[in-house]
């Protein structure tokens, strides 16, 4: 079968849309109507007029899709494809742990679940979290959570000392300095790139560090041609694409292991996408309840965003 024409046929007759994340397979970016990062992927869902978001990423991703657009019908082509991030912090768990901080507002990174939002003040992504930080006055208490790497960073980057729940993505989290030390000896012209959600003695090597977007906005527009990429795989595609004449290294963290790559994003296939359009199903639900809550902070993270 042909899933890309089916798919298609079928994103016409039901006025679908779909939603890709960088990290899925190049196949998959290649047939979505929308390809970015957490923060550009949740303002194009908030924007969409289509009928049905069909959302090629992880479950955190349809979620935020759903609480944006609770009367639309979200998609999502596996629900197995969760995130180690956001399992990383249980809603109960983060509530217990809040009563310590009672006079402490709470930002969470975007990569949580819906009861994790629910609980917290502002959403932030990698791509914004520094630009909202500095917007709160300097004296404000700050718990963020759940990426104990990218609350680092942003305490680094700002001189806060917010305090950081205990959670990390196992994908950025398996890089090492050793390994990148071993990758710049090996290409020692090359500039590294890396992702906030790394730990910091990988970012002390970092020439440049950012969300994907920021990562891609960052390639095209050095004047270098080679590139050491810290974080998941799966931007490689969008980087060669933009950027053909360039070079482009990556790090695996294990002996012949595709351990940067992301499995929980690379259940989006292009065969169940196109079952997930034919059947509508999974379908992402969230009560009503839920989704008034978690949408706050979201809408708040948007307007600081503008």
């Amino acid at each position: 079968m042909d899933f890309t024409a089916e798919i298609e046929k079928l994103r016409r007759e039901k006025n679908a849309v779909i939603l890709a994340h960088y990290y899925t397979f190049p196949e998959v970016q290649e047939i979505a109507d929308f390809v970015g990062d957490s923060l550009a992927l949740s303002q194009k869902a908030a924007a969409t007029d289509a009928d049905i978001i069909l959302f090629a990423g992880v479950h955190f991703m349809a979620e935020t899709a759903k609480i944006l657009n609770p009367d639309k019908k979200v998609l999502i082509p596996d629900l197995a494809a969760g995130c180690s991030l956001a399992d990383s912090c249980n809603g109960d768990d983060l509530k217990k742990f809040l009563k310590n901080y009672p006079d402490h507002i709470v930002l969470s990174y975007i990569n949580c679940s819906a009861k994790v939002k629910t609980l917290s003040d502002v959403i932030v992504t990698s791509g914004n979290a520094l630009k909202i930080v500095n917007a709160l006055p300097k004296e404000q208490k700050i718990v963020f959570a759940p990426d104990k790497n990218l609350g680092r960073y942003i305490n680094d980057m700002t001189g806060r000392n917010m305090v950081l729940w205990d959670g990390v993505c196992f994908v950025h989290n398996a890089f090492t300095a050793v390994q990148v030390a071993d990758a710049k000896k090996a290409h020692p012209t090359a500039e590294v790139i890396a992702h906030p959600e790394c730990p910091a003695t990988v970012l002390a090597f970092a020439d440049f560090t950012g969300s994907t977007a920021a990562m891609l906005k960052h390639v095209a527009a050095s004047n270098k041609k080679e590139f050491i990429v810290i974080t998941e795989n799966g931007i490689l595609h969008e980087l060669k694409k933009q950027n053909p004449d360039k070079q482009f290294w990556v790090i695996n963290t294990a002996e012949n292991c595709a351990c940067s790559e992301c499995s929980y994003m690379k259940l989006n296939t292009l065969e169940k996408i196109y079952l997930a359009l034919k059947n509508e199903e999974p379908e992402l639900i969230l009560d009503t309840d839920t989704i008034e809550a978690a949408r706050k902070p979201i809408v708040k993270m948007l307007e600081m965003s503008k």
